[in-house]
Parts: structure tokens; C-alpha cells; sequence
């Protein structure tokens, strides 16, 4: 009896493999290994990742290689890097974008540091996930112009992009997998370690005297944390501070566009402030070429409009307490990093 319950265990196994055999060759084991962004002094140690995109250094490593490939632009003068510098701390450095054929956008490039903890993306907050956002500026005909056809044909043609696929996602080249390739890099483009954090840390001498009577009016007097709050330093809400309003016109909708309310108009989301003294111009349309002036309109209170945000108000900043403003801001710079992990 125990041999024959043993032949007949045997025979669906056996049965798989007949027909796995006549089935073709079995595509290479995506790895799923735990894996990890290395996360910075000062940032939320849990960083939120979908079900069913898990980080893997494989897709981190197919994203950041895409990242930095012209390929991904019609006229293959343009990268993701082009308008995201790791030295800028993955900004551009203009008022506004710049893409193919020197098409000019409406917006600034915003930086990509943190956006792993984001829960929008784009200034209008229109997109709620990474895995969309990194595919927009492929697309936008005044970024990168290319249709998701275009690209899959490209790559599919381009070195050893179809086995680092298969190799990452267990999948052929599609856009769904070039989306979670980006993301993944995404995600692990980091900045933290800043002297503010070291502060907050323990160690005492890593903000001036200076610096630290900027931290008093930040958290006091300059009402700064009404929207600039929690590790990343931002409340990834949507406020109106009136720079969209020239004369009593609106000159971009902002959030209305995405919302359809009316309280919306002139709306924009408050962007992070770490690593903002290396990011200029600053504003969603690049207005503004210093920190300085950054505190200058809201010192004023904003732009006058029928919708300013209630928390706007004039500040009444003496001279010395602008340039200790300023110098916390600076604070906030530390270690950006892309690509780091642990197992």
C-alpha cells in the first residue's frame, strides 16, 4: 500500500513537469528579496510602498538607468536627469521646464527628493501615485513627447533593456513596467542628515545661534508651520498664497483645475522645504530668485485675492529676523542620496 500511494502521488507532479516541458522555457524568477531604501537622519522610518510594487534593487536599478536615458524623449536630447540634476537636488535650476525642442512649460520643476512619502505629485496635486506621475513627462507633448508605443518599441530595440526587464519584473517591456522601474528609483531619492536634524538629535552645535532663533520665528512668529510641518516639511495640502493673482487676474488655475471649487483657485501644494537653499527659483512658476524674496511676500502676507489662504497674514519681520529666517532654511540642507538600500 505505501508504494502504491506513492506512485500515485507522484503522478501529478510528474503530469506539471509534461507540461511545463511542452509549455517553453520558464521565464527567470523575478527576486523579491527584502529590500529597503537606506532612509536619512530626520525622515519617517516607514515609507509607504504598494502591494504591489515592492522595492527590489533590481527595479531600483532598472529605474535609475532609464532615469538618465535619452532614449525616453522624442528627439533623445532630454532625460529624466535632464530637468531633475542630482546636484540641484534634482531640480533644474529655471523658472520654468524646458523639453524637447526647447518647448517651454508653465511650471517650475519641482524637486524629487522625499516624493516617496508624497500623497499627490505635480503642483496641482492631479496625480495620486508615483507610478502615474513618472509616466506624464514622457508623454507631455512640451516635456518629452513620446507615446508609451514609442517607448516600448525603442526599448524593446535598445541593449539590454528586454533581459534587465524580465530580469526585474518577470515581464516584457510595457509601460507598467517602466512606471514601477521609475518609481522604485524614485523612491529612494532621499535627503536628510541636515544640520537641523543633528539638532533636533541631540547635538547641540549644529545650528548656529542663528539658525536657531530662525527655528523660533519658523515654528513662532513667522507661522511657517502652518503648512511647512512633520519631517518632510510640508502638510501635501494645497493652499493659495495669491502669486498666481497679477492685478486681480488669475493667471493659473492651480488646484481648480483638478477640483472644479471654486475655493481652489490660485491653490498650489506646499512644496518641501528641505534642500530649498539649493533649489531656486522657487514658486510654482519659478517667480522668485532668492530665499530672501520668498520672505519678503510672505512678510507682505501674499498677493491679495478672493481667495487667500487665512493663515496668510503680514508678519512684520524685522531685518535681522528675515536673515535668520533665511539661515535656518539653509539648515535644511544635508545629505541627498539616490539608489542606497539595505537588505
Amino acid at each position: 500500500m505505501q508504494k502504491h500511494h506513492w506512485r500515485m502521488s507522484l503522478a501529478p507532479a510528474m503530469s506539471l513537469l509534461v507540461v511545463t516541458l511542452l509549455a517553453g522555457p520558464v521565464s527567470p524568477l523575478v527576486s523579491h528579496e527584502a529590500w529597503r531604501p537606506r532612509i536619512p537622519l530626520g525622515l519617517d522610518l516607514y515609507m509607504p510602498v504598494p502591494d504591489d510594487n515592492p522595492l527590489t534593487r533590481e527595479k531600483v536599478e532598472l529605474g535609475r538607468k532609464l532615469f538618465s536615458d535619452p532614449i525616453l524623449s522624442r528627439d533623445t536630447s532630454l532625460a529624466c536627469a535632464s530637468c531633475h540634476h542630482p546636484e540641484r537636488a534634482f531640480t533644474d535650476g529655471r523658472a520654468v521646464s524646458e523639453g524637447v525642442f526647447g518647448r517651454k512649460g508653465t511650471r517650475n520643476v519641482p524637486t524629487l527628493i522625499n516624493r516617496g512619502y508624497g500623497v499627490s505629485f505635480f503642483w496641482d496635486g492631479r496625480i495620486p501615485s508615483l507610478e502615474e506621475q513618472v509616466l506624464q513627462p514622457i508623454q507631455h507633448p512640451k516635456e518629452m513627447d513620446l507615446t508609451f508605443e514609442e517607448v516600448v518599441a525603442r526599448l524593446k530595440q535598445e541593449g539590454d533593456y528586454p533581459q534587465r526587464f524580465q530580469e526585474a519584473l518577470g515581464t516584457g517591456i510595457e509601460a507598467e513596467g517602466l512606471a514601477k522601474a521609475l518609481a522604485s528609483y524614485v523612491r529612494t531619492i532621499l535627503s536628510g542628515d541636515s544640520g537641523f536634524d543633528r539638532y533636533l538629535n541631540g547635538e547641540r552645535h549644529a545650528l548656529s545661534e542663528r539658525e536657531r532663533e530662525g527655528l523660533r520665528l519658523f515654528r513662532g512668529k513667522g507661522n511657517c508651520t502652518a503648512c511647512h510641518i512633520g519631517p518632510n516639511f510640508t502638510d501635501e495640502r494645497f493652499h493659495n498664497s495669491g502669486i498666481a493673482w497679477r492685478d486681480n487676474e488669475l493667471l493659473d488655475p492651480g488646484r481648480f483645475k483638478v477640483t472644479g471649487k471654486k475655493g481652489d483657485q490660485g491653490a498650489f501644494k506646499t512644496p518641501t522645504l528641505r534642500e530649498i537653499a539649493r533649489t531656486p527659483p522657487y514658486m510654482h512658476d519659478g517667480s522668485m530668485a532668492t530665499l530672501e524674496e520668498v520672505i519678503e511676500f510672505y512678510d507682505r502676507g501674499g498677493n491679495p485675492n478672493p481667495y487667500l489662504d487665512p493663515e496668510l497674514r503680514p508678519l512684520h519681520l524685522a531685518p535681522e529676523e528675515k536673515k535668520s529666517l533665511v539661515a535656518f532654511l539653509g539648515s535644511l540642507s544635508g545629505s541627498v542620496q539616490e539608489g542606497r538600500g539595505i537588505r
